[in-house]
């Protein structure tokens, strides 16, 4: 329940810093919340090793190099006068893409 509630501090805090400094909104939506959570969770399951928190580490780090990708998509869409929509679309077909071919590659595996 804690990072949900996380989560919303730091939505609203985007929606109210968004007029005053867009810069220190867009620092605080990058916080790194989920993966701390997320590692926690694996250190601490059922059969967990530091084999196992390594590999979803690097699986992180692969998955984080994709989400730069995406954002820089994004910026370069928005620059270029894409509307938002197809600036997100294109991100996402790019991220699907990037994703479905480090599997195929075996980068990343199940």
């Amino acid at each position: 329940m804690f990072p949900v509630f996380i989560s919303i501090v730091i939505l609203i805090s985007v929606a109210l810093l968004r007029e005053r400094s867009r810069t220190l909104a867009a620092v605080l939506v990058t916080l790194p919340i989920n993966i701390p959570l997320a590692m926690w969770i694996i250190a601490h399951g059922n059969g967990s090793s530091p084999k196992l928190v390594y590999d979803f580490a690097r699986s992180t780090a692969v998955g984080l190099l994709i989400t730069l990708v995406w954002v820089l998509i994004v910026f370069f869409a928005l620059r270029a006068g894409w509307t938002l929509p197809a600036a997100l679309g294109a991100a996402y077909g790019a991220w699907v893409v990037l994703i479905a071919g480090l599997f195929a590659l075996r980068v990343l595996s199940l």
